[in-house]
């Protein structure tokens, strides 16, 4: 399907949409994705980004297997 086609299959299903909830969801990652303007980040913000990129280069995170490994482990204490 490219994308004509699916432009075309979105536009149908959104006009059969009943719930206002759910076609606001789509309005706002519309403006999300349309939007232009630069986004400007907090300082607190900026410093989280700053810390999670030391983080990364001291490689203190886990690979997609450890974090999976773990909320395993986890989900099977809590049962």
């Amino acid at each position: 399907m490219n994308a004509s086609d699916l432009k075309i299959n979105l536009i149908q299903r959104i006009t059969q949409l009943k719930e206002r909830r759910i076609i606001e969801e789509i309005h706002k990652l519309l403006d999300f994705e349309l939007d232009t303007d630069e986004y400007i980040l907090t300082d607190s913000q900026k410093d989280r980004i700053a810390e999670a990129q030391q983080e990364y280069k001291n490689s203190a995170f886990l690979t997609d297997e450890q974090a999976n490994q773990d909320i395993e482990q986890w989900l099977k204490n809590i049962h």
